[in-house]
């Protein structure tokens, strides 16, 4: 099995010394390097290259720059998808987010969990876990959601909230 289908299935893998993910995170940020110097006029420059970056999105996308991610196409945005400045998507897992999503700024939303065993941890190997975001959620600024959580649908994530557990529907944090 390779450390990418190792990946995928929630295994530790070796993100660290893989040569194929090695350069599939180089071409990501290429791109995202790309993405955050375009001028903020250029808004079909900007579309096409959310395009390449990002796995799926739907109508009315912006990311405002600066934008970062490990590999793009494990990132999925549904209709009406806004991010204010500064967001990081750290994909090493699938992190979809429905429509009418808004993201504050300075948020992160991270896959990836590393072994509290430093051997392990030291030898490169981590796992990652899925993050899924419903419809009409709204994040406040300086969010961090990590590994493995769920938003549901209507909720409001408040400024600050590091995210560590599932948030059901209509819950206002």
């Amino acid at each position: 099995m390779t450390e990418k289908e190792k990946c995928a299935n929630g295994l530790l893998y070796n993100a660290n010394y893989d040569q194929e993910l090695i350069n599939e995170r180089i071409s990501a940020k290429d791109l995202c390097y790309d993405y955050n110097q375009l001028k903020n006029s250029d808004s079909e420059g900007r579309e096409i290259l959310l395009k390449k970056i990002l796995g799926k999105t739907g109508k009315n996308i912006c990311i405002e720059p600066s934008f970062w991610c490990d590999y793009g196409y494990n990132i999925e945005a549904g209709e009406n998808f806004y991010s204010n400045h500064n967001l990081v998507i750290l994909d090493c897992a699938k992190v979809t987010f429905g429509s009418n999503v808004f993201i504050g700024p300075n948020c992160g939303f991270y896959t990836a969990n590393h072994p509290i065993d430093a051997k392990r941890r030291n030898e490169g190997l981590e796992t990652a876990h899925p993050i899924t975001v419903g419809d009409n959620v709204w994040f406040g600024g300086n969010v961090v959601v990590l590994p493995g959580v769920s938003i549901g649908n209507n909720s409001v994530i408040g400024a600050g909230s590091v995210v560590t557990k599932d948030i059901p529907e209509y819950v206002w944090q």
